[in-house]
């Protein structure tokens, strides 16, 4: 395996930094805090270069915020400046060199995939095969173990100063265990900790049809006995070598459906996951009732539009914007040409 030593020079190049800055305050440009920064950007940026230099650059404290989505989990919140910024100026420098060494079937985090591609690559698997093994993982980014994650991190990354870096990110929520939800940072790394079973299920188990998005992933087979195998080794090859157990893993008849990453496959169409249908028309019927034509709320709807615009949705979508309707006239036409614009 290659592994990269000279990194350090490309990480704290004031070019790097300004990059990272530029993707650090995009979408945050109207807080306080980003303001400031940008008034300062220059001042700032030379005193964070010198502070890596100086090896003086430490987590700032987290906030934690608690939210229900629709499991209980917590969020740690960092500010832009200067953890943000050196988050990003990581990824730009270990973004290309960890994604080189993930397999094709890996579509959470990676640039140029994402859940509309993985539901199509999916789609060929539901259309033949005839079982799949469904999987996630119990806890995911606070069971990831510190040590386990470093030493995979090691095996590529050589440079002792950018190790470093990442070692005060890694243990950066104490204990042994945990990647703070939030972090940029912790989705690259919770990306490189499963590419270790990405590979033992395509080079060991030597599974055809595989795909994952995060911690949830399926393995296809037409014999249920091969699935069952895959199991058993799996659990030994995830506690044994990641320390993760399943928090559900089920064997199912393809034909009865797929729910993975939103939607539900089936063999010719494509459906929302029951949980999800609910909770968006809650959503909507909550802008009708509030008489909401903002900008935000278009905004949402132009995200429920981009969602579902993938799937087998109209009539549900018209069944909403009737009720919508009921609730009050104008909005309802409002939430209409926002959902059904193409339609």
């Amino acid at each position: 395996m290659k592994t990269y030593k000279h990194l350090w020079d490309k990480f704290i190049s004031m070019e790097n930094l300004e990059l990272a800055a530029k993707k650090a305050v995009r979408s945050k440009k109207n807080k306080p805090e980003t303001r400031l920064f940008l008034e300062h950007k220059q001042e700032f940026l030379i005193k964070l270069q010198q502070m890596l230099i100086d090896g003086k650059f430490n987590t700032s404290n987290y906030k934690i915020r608690r939210i229900f989505e629709p499991k209980e989990r917590l969020i740690y919140i960092l500010p832009l400046y200067p953890d943000h910024i050196v988050h990003h100026a990581l990824i730009n420098i270990l973004g290309p060199i960890w994604q080189s060494s993930f397999i094709r079937d890996s579509y959470a985090c990676v640039p140029g995939k994402g859940l509309h591609k993985a539901s199509v690559e999916i789609m060929k698997f539901v259309r033949r095969n005839k079982y799949v093994l469904q999987c996630d993982i119990r806890k995911f980014y606070p069971s990831i173990n510190h040590d386990v994650m470093f030493n995979i991190i090691k095996k590529k990354i050589a440079d002792k100063r950018l190790l470093s870096v990442l070692h005060n990110i890694i243990w950066s929520c104490g204990g042994e265990t945990n990647l703070p939800i939030g972090n940029l940072t912790s989705q690259w790394m919770g990306n490189v900790y499963m590419n270790e079973l990405d590979h033992f299920v395509k080079e060991k188990l030597r599974c055809r049809d595989y795909i994952r998005y995060c911690d949830d992933f399926c393995l296809f087979a037409d014999d249920k006995n091969t699935l069952h195998e895959y199991e058993k080794k799996l659990k030994v090859f995830l506690y044994d070598n990641l320390k993760l157990v399943f928090s559900k893993s089920n064997i199912r008849v393809v034909s009865d459906g797929i729910p993975f990453i939103g939607y539900r496959h089936f063999k010719k169409f494509i459906l929302l996951r029951r949980y999800g249908a609910k909770k968006l028309k809650k959503s909507i019927l909550n802008i009708a009732i509030h008489k909401d034509k903002s900008n935000l709320a278009q905004g949402r709807l132009a995200a429920y539009y981009g969602w579902t615009k993938w799937c087998c949705s109209y009539n549900f979508l018209t069944d909403i914007c009737s009720r919508a309707k009921r609730i009050c006239p104008k909005t309802g036409a409002f939430i209409k040409n926002n959902l059904l614009k193409n339609n």
